[in-house]
């Protein structure tokens, strides 16, 4: 897929996880953030969150379990991952 298209894709995926038919369990929810984090600012930076700031460092570790991967793989499988939700 070339980059344009590619990059297409991933803004159209991006507004359509606005639209799915339910919201995905956290689990999901989780996934969708750090392909979505790794697709637009690439591997993850910054400190990790405080210990009782659970919410955000339940994002910060699913966003860190993707360092390395390349943006357009991250928003290949953002795209695949919304698909498959909104079926």
């Amino acid at each position: 897929m070339a980059t344009d298209e590619l990059d297409a894709e991933f803004r159209r995926a991006t507004e359509d996880v606005k639209q799915l038919p339910s919201r995905p369990d956290n689990d999901t929810l989780l996934k969708l953030y750090a392909l979505y984090k790794q697709a637009t600012d690439g591997d993850v930076n910054g400190p990790k969150p405080g210990f009782f700031d659970f919410v955000n460092t339940a994002k910060y570790e699913a966003w860190t379990r993707l360092r390395g991967m390349q943006v357009s793989e991250a928003r290949q499988k953002y795209i695949e991952l919304v698909r498959q939700l909104a079926a």
